[in-house]
């Protein structure tokens, strides 16, 4: 089973095109797939180190369409944390940037195209996955956690087709990447675009750079997909005021929005019209579980939405029961085709089957109105969204202990701030940029305080309430 199985019949359309020139069309898209693939042996694992290019996105494509399972890392990753995954999930294959092929000098060239090479390593090619396995992704931002996400071709399937529905896509939409194809969010913009035989826009540069919005405007873009950062940032550079006559819609996912943020653009949107989406997923989803439709955006901005096609919502209480009882706060579970089969810790995780069923506890906690519209009210678990990535607080500490050896830590914050605290004043500043180094993260997003010793009750766990900074 593979997910790409007929894009080719989208033939002379252009596939992808990224701002270094490079393009390739549907029918150029599975030749190049079919060179790339020829290479590796079927129902085998792949490391892929990902860009925004057409090189990249070929070797994606060419994974899924060859059954074999690539896990998709930032190319940017530490090396320690990148070994680390080696050693543990050990891959037959690697696909990376032709100018990191130096790094991996004990790998062998198998095939080189479109400035991307594919590698064949020193582990074993057999292994036992799945067979219904497609599809790995980190669940903790870039920290480079061993944990992973394990997705179906039915997941990724279903998903793209839903995506593809409630966004009403066609061919002649241009999306332009504005974030990352190993996280879940960008990712599904290239998978739902290709259900339709769309052109994906590709390109690394950020909206503070002006390359950006030179590539969007020379490429007629149609459509920008953005975390709450993102939006935040469009502000800062004075977006309301720019003349984008190609743009159609915006879609916003990653984390929760202002009310006030997400009022602006929806009031925005609206006398320009064009459309303003809020969505709200997570990578055990696949990508996306909710939207909020364009027409009702600001009559109920704060909302993440309603279910996608397909999929189904409930609230349920501290002992499990389910309730629909409007403005009450439950813990939002899900229920869908692109709910995955669960995690991955290691190597032979990957033989697991489906685990979850189509039902995901999500870990957030909402609540409902009279119209069946949710809204995120806050998070259960231990984790952030730091500008869209989601940062595992508990993986953090681990991180500082095993890099700082002797320093207690704990970490606290909100989204895209989060607050470190640590018993050696003299390591404050190193500590502030290894968080940012390791999750490839502006240092604006953390903050690292001094502390005699980390509040701890008798059985040994912290205090988070009782923490207080200098």
């Amino acid at each position: 089973m593979s997910y790409y199985n007929d894009y080719r019949k989208f033939g002379e359309r252009t596939a992808f095109l990224d701002d270094r020139g490079q393009t390739v069309t549907y029918e150029e898209l599975g030749k190049l797939s079919g060179k790339i693939g020829q290479g590796m042996k079927r129902r085998t694992l792949a490391f892929c180190l990902c860009e925004n290019s057409v090189g990249s996105a070929a070797g994606y494509v060419s994974c899924l369409e060859h059954n074999v399972v690539p896990l998709l890392l930032d190319r940017k990753i530490d090396s320690q944390l990148l070994g680390h995954l080696l050693e543990l999930y050990q891959p037959a294959y690697l696909y990376v940037p032709s100018d990191m092929k130096e790094n991996f000098s004990d790998c062998r060239i198998l095939n080189e195209d479109y400035q991307y090479v594919l590698m064949r390593t020193k582990y074993p090619q057999e292994i036992v996955l799945y067979e219904e396995l497609g599809l790995l992704l980190t669940t903790s931002g870039s920290t480079g956690s061993p944990k992973l996400v394990r997705q179906s071709y039915q997941n990724i399937q279903s998903n793209a087709e839903s995506i593809a529905c409630y966004l009403e896509l066609d061919e002649t939409e241009r999306p332009v990447s504005t974030l990352p194809m190993n996280y879940t969010y960008g990712l599904s913009v290239i998978n739902s675009h290709m259900q339709v035989g769309a052109t994906v826009l590709l390109t690394d540069a950020t909206m503070m750079m002006k390359a950006f919005w030179s590539f969007m405007k020379e490429q007629r873009a149609t459509s920008i997909a953005g975390v709450p950062f993102t939006y935040e940032m469009l502000k800062k550079v004075r977006f309301f005021k720019m003349e984008l006559p190609d743009l159609r819609y915006m879609t916003q996912a990653g984390g929760k929005l202002s009310p006030e943020l997400h009022r602006e653009f929806a009031e925005w949107a609206l006398k320009q019209n064009k459309k303003f989406i809020v969505m709200y997923g997570q990578t055990e989803a696949t990508a996306r579980m909710s939207y909020l439709p364009a027409e009702r955006s600001l009559e109920k901005y704060g909302s993440m939405g309603i279910a996608i096609p397909g999929g189904r919502f409930s609230l349920i209480d501290v002992e499990g029961n389910e309730f629909s009882r409007p403005e009450e706060t439950g813990e939002l579970v899900y229920e869908g085709d692109n709910v995955t089969l669960g995690y991955a810790q290691c190597r032979e995780d990957l033989a697991k089957g489906d685990e979850r069923h189509g039902r995901l506890v999500t870990g957030d906690m909402a609540k409902v109105d009279k119209d069946g519209f949710y809204y995120i009210v806050g998070r259960k678990k231990r984790f952030l969204k730091i500008f869209g990535n989601r940062v595992n607080l508990d993986e953090i500490d681990r991180l500082v202990k095993t890099k700082f050896e002797g320093i207690d830590c704990a970490s606290t914050g909100v989204d895209d701030k989060m607050k470190t605290y640590i018993t050696d004043r003299e390591c404050i500043e190193k500590v502030r940029q290894y968080l940012s180094n390791t999750t490839h993260l502006s240092e604006s997003a953390f903050e690292v305080y001094y502390v005699p010793e980390i509040p701890k009750n008798d059985a040994g766990k912290t205090i988070y309430t009782m923490l207080e900074g200098e």
